[in-house]
């Protein structure tokens, strides 16, 4: 396995990262154990397949420009020579409250001398379940790729093979003279739409209308907090009102934070928060197979609006109006500023970048895929998935959403003194459903 050179995004994530805002993204599994012993049994599995799985095997190092021509100040993932599986896994005492455990250990950084993920196995004090932490730096793993990884330590799956794909004629050094106008004009595009993008995200700083429980002072803690809803609920909703399933479960968001403001005496009037929706731009067999390749869409959430319907119209038209501006235009797809930033501007720039996010975004509301068949480790079947994303500097509030078997599974990471309340809010999404569910009963 050689060396690779952090793509542009990755090369940010790795440097805007700091002690109290660790870039890392998480998972919790929770599963039916078959036995009380299934937890310390699991922790075993799970070290012993790493240590067969190339990609963990990967630590982040810094590069010299005789490795890398052009690349000075960038980092590069390389194989660790001392790579030591155990030194990864651990197994922890038993514990009636996974997801308390959870917030205790998303608020640790990963160590950055070794391969940058974590798997912390917490067996349950019922002797019923256990549940297993995984972390991974945003800089090795986008959730795409932190899935793949995962998954290739639980139970293999079956799976249907998929369908080879015609090779591709080699490729020369050189690009075909041919097409060296069209390169150009994508490069003066790529300037342009750079252009627009800044002048967005400098558009979308003017016009604050959030609360201060969202951009509450960062201390770097960390709680988290898991709520778990019928697919069935949301797609009764969205045949009744139209729209994507997506919509729906953002505008439950939306309802959740409008009762949870409203319920702490913050009060939700006159409250629009951004949220950032990221999205994936991933290509296969791409120059950079492993990084990250994100966009994402900027909107601000109708907390203010009393009416659950009249919310989910609202982020639906947003949400249509992004779609058809589409992924590469503005303020949300800010991290495409990334490819147009030398490495070494990168690492100089990083920590200011970190700050910096508290006045692009108020809030992150993120989904992240998972397969529709089940999971397993060992034999003992996961019945919940809750992931979890990294918290910026100055914001006390991050969201993401899987589907899971039937299920969608809301992963909440809040700053824990910012929101000492979180499972109040976690409550308030499950209202939230029952309330569109009613605003659609004729």
């Amino acid at each position: 396995m050689t060396s690779d050179l952090l793509a542009p995004l990755d090369l940010a994530f790795w440097n805007m990262e700091s002690t109290e805002h660790p870039m890392h993204l998480g998972a919790l599994g929770v599963f039916t154990a078959h036995s009380p012993t299934a937890g310390a049994h699991a922790a075993d599995l799970l070290a012993a397949r790493a240590a067969a799985v190339p990609g963990l095997r990967m630590r982040i190092r810094d590069v010299w420009p005789l490795g890398f021509p052009g690349a000075f100040g960038g980092a590069a993932r390389e194989p660790a020579p001392d790579f030591d599986p155990l030194a990864h896994v651990t197994l922890h005492a038993p514990t009636a409250d996974f997801q308390a455990e959870a917030g205790r250990l998303m608020q640790r950084p990963l160590e950055r001398e070794r391969p940058p993920w974590e798997a912390h196995v917490l067996p349950g004090e019922d002797g019923v379940s256990f549940a297993v932490l995984f972390k991974f730096h945003h800089a090795l793993a986008d959730g795409l790729r932190a899935l793949t990884l995962a998954a290739a330590i639980l139970d293999p799956m079956d799976v249907p093979a998929r369908r080879p794909r015609p090779l591709e004629p080699p490729r020369g050094l050189l690009p075909d003279v041919r097409r060296l106008p069209g390169l150009v004009r994508g490069a003066l595009s790529d300037v342009g739409r750079a252009l627009d993008i800044g002048a967005s995200v400098a558009r979308s700083t003017l016009d604050v209308r959030t609360s201060a429980a969202l951009t509450a002072r960062s201390t770097g803690t960390r709680r988290t907090a898991g709520v778990v809803v019928d697919i069935d609920d949301v797609h009764r909703v969205r045949k009744a009102v139209g729209g994507t399933v997506n919509d729906v479960l953002i505008a439950v968001v939306a309802g959740a934070l409008r009762r949870w403001l409203d319920e702490r005496g913050d009060g939700s009037e006159g409250v629009a928060p951004r949220a950032l929706i990221p999205v994936s731009r991933r290509r296969p067999r791409t120059a950079h197979p492993q990084g990250n390749r994100l966009s994402g869409y900027l909107m601000r959430l109708p907390v203010a609006d009393p009416d659950p319907l009249g919310r989910l119209a609202t982020v639906r038209t947003a949400m249509d109006r992004n779609k058809d501006a589409g992924p590469n235009r503005g303020a949300g797809a800010v991290a495409l500023l990334a490819d147009h930033v030398p490495a070494l501007g990168h690492r100089l720039g990083g920590p200011f970048v970190g700050q910096a996010a508290r006045l692009w975004f108020d809030i992150l509301v993120t989904s992240v895929p998972l397969p529709g068949i089940g999971l397993k480790l060992g034999g003992n079947p996961v019945t919940e998935v809750f992931p979890f994303a990294p918290l910026a500097r100055g914001q006390s509030l991050a969201v993401a959403i899987s589907t899971y078997r039937g299920r969608v599974h809301y992963g909440l990471v809040a700053d824990a003194e910012a929101v000492p309340d979180l499972d109040r809010l976690a409550l308030a999404v499950t209202e939230e459903v029952q309330t569109l569910i009613t605003a659609c009963d004729p």
